[in-house]
């Protein structure tokens, strides 16, 4: 797995920089049928850098929040507009429990304000929205809402999204593996069946493709315990955008960076 920092040297003999690259090729995403084959089916994005957008901007913390949400909301169009299939974003994990009690609490009401809103959006995009993450660790009012989006959306055809709350790579292997041990003591599995098949099978994105490229934004190059499992051979690429400025222009940029990617899965390369 191959890191990228952005802004790269992609077609620097060429363009200035990427954003120029950007600007002149705009309507290749979709009229390029070499483009569009090479576009990711589904990204990971760690959005990170909400407080640090704020701070700059002499906010609170929340404001960063509160824009990071929005951001999510306009991506989700561009994902698919680019043609991504599939889009999961880290939103909270197991470990911002830990975080001040003020700003868990400001989160909170964003994820159920989000929820109420997100129903009817959803519907209307024709997005079907999946929740990845420890759910039971949740408000009661906020697992039946995720239930109720999960079910209402969960036969529309247009963009998969993913939003992994309360969520830990370790945490949901190891919840795994516990629903398997219960399997092999009912006498449901044995040892000699166990395969990477069955423990994908019991993962919170059990019938997900993994991802193809993971985006980390706000310039920290680490994955933060986030999807360790289906990252495997992912293309990972940073950018020191914070979040809320991540817009369609970055995304784009991201893409460009994968479609230079040489992905072999492990295998040799044949050579001319």
């Amino acid at each position: 797995m191959r890191a990228l920092n952005a802004p790269s040297l992609l077609y620097a003999h060429r363009y200035p920089n990427e954003v120029d690259y950007i600007r002149l090729h705009r309507k290749s995403w979709k009229g390029n049928a070499d483009m569009e084959r090479n576009v990711p089916n589904h990204v990971a994005i760690i959005l990170d850098g909400n407080g640090r957008w704020a701070k700059a901007k002499g906010l609170p913390r929340t404001a960063g929040h509160i824009q990071g949400a929005k951001a999510v909301e306009a991506i989700c169009e561009d994902a698919y507009n680019m043609g991504i299939n599939y889009l999961t974003v880290y939103a909270f994990s197991t470990e911002n429990w830990n975080r001040p009690e003020k700003e868990v609490e400001m989160l909170m009401k964003l994820l159920r304000d989000y929820m109420k809103n997100s129903l009817k959006r959803a519907q209307k995009n024709n997005m079907c929205v999946r929740v990845l993450g420890d759910k039971s660790k949740l408000a009661a009012d906020i697992q039946k809402s995720i239930y109720e989006l999960e079910e209402a959306t969960k036969k529309n055809t247009g963009l998969h999204f993913q939003i992994a709350i309360n969520y830990g790579s370790r945490d949901e292997i190891t919840r795994a593996v516990k629903k398997l041990l219960e399997q092999v003591e009912q006498g449901k599995l044995s040892a000699a069946e166990l395969n990477e098949q069955r423990i994908a099978a019991e993962l919170d994105t059990a019938g997900l493709p993994d991802p193809d490229l993971m985006i980390r934004t706000s310039g920290e190059q680490r994955i933060s315990n986030f999807m360790l499992w289906q990252l495997a051979y992912a293309e990972f690429y940073y950018t020191s955008v914070p979040w809320p400025d991540f817009d369609k222009a970055e995304l784009e940029k991201a893409v460009l960076a994968y479609n230079n990617r040489d992905r072999r899965f492990g295998l040799v390369k044949e050579e001319g």
